[in-house]
């Protein structure tokens, strides 16, 4: 099958033919993987309905806001990839949220003229975002939608009116801001009984977020932005019991979800595609993969240190031009093309030496790029991919968040709203100049979700895969990547394999799981190295030479893949 990339940047140079005119169905499956059992379950009852991918990735977005409020849901934004199966064309939505008219870029800076420290900044007023996720799904749905709209909801509705059970992701995750909750007694009246986190087993109903359902269902999303729920939402930001601060009704009337230009590269002989700004996610990945092209890690595998070293040294390159380069594109100028340029990659390689750690991981300077100083990352927790495949071989790849575990810890109408200005830099100005992800009016905060669909090289989708965990994402995406085209896993075990990542003191190595055996060999290169524990959660579904999908979901959570 021929295909064609809605927006493929031109210095990329990338060869496509033609695309053929529509053709009959060209999966001989359908397939959901999500983070859930109860949203791949809503997926695949949509696809069971004649759903399109689209249709089923809208179910399976609402229904984790039910199962898993502490992650993702309306209250926060997400991106979506699309390839039209019929068409070859892929496109991508951008419906990450945007700080309200009040925020300045100073929002996040104390009295002192120090940036507040995270656990300040984080619960209440100052860290919600325009939420964006109603209006991604509007739009995706008037492109790619196939059944009405309103039946999207219907499995969501059912579990937050009936009630759903809390299972052990979010029993960890409310005891881990149960000590916050002290000051917010609106989210308690969700979550908590008799004083407490609700403990696993107890079913949990949300039947305002159950009401607000319906309304959109029947009525669009103006129901969301307009009216009475916006002025739940602006209420509640603005009269937060900590960190009150402006939102207004016209900050929620004007989001726009936007469509957006993947980003694509070449990776061996296939063709990779990723979101591109206000996502770090699609250039930072084909960095890595950009860098590490050029040494043997078919022939290394899996167990060797090397393919570590290099992949490790490789990730900390891209990461130091993520936090200096990447920003909303409608606010500052990314050098996308100069980012993922061959040569520019090739030199960057060229610092990566297999007998000694660099230790020394400076953002480099891309074609076409502007002076600029670097952005201090800040944590992120609560995010969930889910991807969908459908019998006319339509793909939706799509990761949602609202940031922290249960976002700025504000309910409106049981939606529990984002966290996601944290995402921007708290120091608007470095070195007399200003940082690219500072806080702007309208702005987009920097994201790490990195939602990937791969191409063969005759055109053909075979591989898609994204992740939550905030920074490790894209690194939880990169690593599957390798490890499912160099070193032949199926994407389960692509997404099972033991993770690598860092911090400010060097290399991290997963517990318990083979990297361990990677330690001390790094440690000769050089690399200062801990093991720890991660918060991983990857799915992907990959296309088998009989033209099957199959699903894959991280064994780290709880989620499923369901076939068709």
């Amino acid at each position: 099958m021929t295909f064609r990339l809605i927006g493929l940047l031109a210095p990329l140079a990338l060869l496509l033919p033609t695309p053929l005119p529509a053709r009959e169905p060209v999966s001989v499956n359908a397939t959901v993987s999500a983070a859930d059992p109860r949203a791949a379950e809503a997926g695949q009852e949509i696809l069971r309905k004649g759903g399109s991918a689209t249709d089923a990735a809208i179910a399976m977005m609402l229904t984790l806001n039910v199962v898993e409020p502490h992650n993702s849901g309306i209250g926060g934004g997400g991106f979506l990839m699309h390839h039209d199966g019929r068409t070859g064309v892929l496109e991508s939505i951008d419906g990450r949220e945007t700080a309200p008219a009040a925020a300045r870029p100073d929002r996040f800076m104390g009295p002192d003229g120090q940036p507040l420290p995270f656990r300040q900044a984080w619960p209440g007023g100052y860290s919600v975002g325009v939420p964006g996720n109603v209006r991604l799904a509007w739009d995706a749905h008037r492109k790619w939608g196939k059944l009405p709209w309103a039946d999207l909801f219907q499995p969501a509705i059912r579990l937050a009116e009936q009630g759903f059970e809390v299972r052990q992701r979010l029993d960890t995750a409310m005891k881990a801001v149960a000590p916050v909750w002290a000051d917010f007694p609106e989210i308690q009246k969700y979550f908590w009984i008799d004083g407490k986190p609700a403990p696993m087993g107890t079913m949990l109903k949300n039947p305002p977020l159950a009401a607000l359902f319906r309304r959109i269902a029947a009525e669009g999303p103006d129901a969301f932005y307009r009216g009475d729920n916006a002025r739940a939402i602006a209420a509640t930001v603005s009269n937060a019991p900590k960190n009150p601060v402006p939102m207004t009704e016209a900050d929620l009337a004007g989001y726009q979800a936007k469509p957006r230009k993947p980003v694509c590269g070449h990776y061996r002989v296939y063709t990779i595609c990723g979101m591109g700004p206000a996502s770090a996610g699609g250039i930072t990945v084909l960095q890595v993969l950009g860098m590490v092209e050029r040494f043997p890690l078919a022939a290394w595998g899996k167990d060797d240190p090397r393919s570590w070293h290099v992949i490790g040294e490789a990730m900390q390159l891209a990461y130091a031009d993520r936090d200096t380069w990447l920003g909303d594109p409608d606010f500052v100028t990314v050098p996308i093309a100069g980012l993922i340029d061959p040569g520019y990659l090739k030199r960057r390689s060229a610092l990566i030496s297999l007998g000694k750690a660099l230790n020394d991981y400076r953002p480099g300077t891309p074609p076409g790029a502007q002076p600029r100083t670097a952005a201090v990352p800040r944590p992120e927790a609560g995010t969930s991919h889910f991807v969908a495949v459908d019998r006319n071989g339509d793909i939706a790849a799509w990761t949602s968040t609202i940031e922290s575990f249960f976002g700025s810890q504000l309910v409106a109408n049981g939606v529990i709203l984002n966290n996601e200005l944290t995402d921007f830099s708290f120091t608007p100005e470095k070195d007399g100049a200003p940082v690219a992800n500072r806080v702007e009016p309208g702005k987009r905060p920097l994201s790490s979700m990195s939602p990937t669909i791969v191409y063969d090289g005759q055109g053909t989708p075979i591989f898609t895969v994204g992740a939550a965990g905030g920074k490790t994402i894209i690194m939880q995406v990169a690593k599957a990547l390798i490890a499912h085209f160099d070193w032949g896993l199926s994407a389960q075990d692509s997404i099972a394999l033991g993770f690598e990542f860092f911090d400010k003191d060097g290399l991290v190595l997963e517990q318990g799981t083979s990297l361990e055996a990677m330690k001390a060999p790094l440690e000769k290169l050089g690399h200062k190295v801990s093991v720890s524990r991660f918060g991983l959660k990857a799915n992907a579904a990959e296309r088998t030479a009989d033209g099957h999908w199959i699903g894959a979901a991280d064994p780290r959570s709880p989620g499923v893949s369901l076939q068709e």
